[in-house]
């Protein structure tokens, strides 16, 4: 059954791009068995409605000296829009946290963090978490080793 969304084709080119973003319009074509001029303007209007939001190189980060990966539960005190805009002005400005999620539950944010070592992530917390007026507690979990990592999401 096919998908309401997505076509076959471009429920193929969303894979393949996933895959592998630097294949050529030629190359997709050949894949889902249509001719390059139609793959193009998919890709396009996939780009356009923001289905496709960019096209990134996936970097090693212990390959950047990055060796240590938290996961830290941060809780405000207040849930006015002056605490949680500070906070996400800071989230946003801050490099080392490579994701970070609104949630339910007993934090209202979980992020994964990225450093150096365990000094330079307390001295992220210092510098950063804890300076942001409104933060109440942060619980952190270092990861020990990724079972899985994937960025590319099933195309229905």
């Amino acid at each position: 059954m096919e998908n309401e969304r997505f076509d076959r084709a471009t429920r193929l080119i969303l894979e393949a791009l996933q895959a592998d973003a630097r294949q050529s319009t030629q190359q997709l074509a050949d894949r889902v068995g249509l001719s390059a001029t139609p793959v193009w303007r998919r890709i396009k209007e996939l780009e356009e409605r923001g289905v496709i939001r960019r096209h990134v190189a996936l970097v090693d980060r212990e390959q950047l000296g990055l060796s240590i990966c938290v996961l830290a539960n941060v809780s405000l005190v207040r849930h006015n829009e002056g605490a949680v805009e500070a906070f996400e002005a800071m989230v946003a400005s801050s490099p080392e946290i490579v994701e970070c999620q609104a949630i339910t539950g007993e934090a209202d944010y979980v992020m994964k963090i990225v450093a150096p070592d365990m000094k330079a992530y307390d001295q992220f917390l210092q510098a950063k978490i804890f300076k942001v007026a409104g933060v109440s507690s942060v619980r952190s979990n270092v990861v020990l080793r990724e079972v899985k990592y994937e960025t590319a999401f099933p195309v229905p």
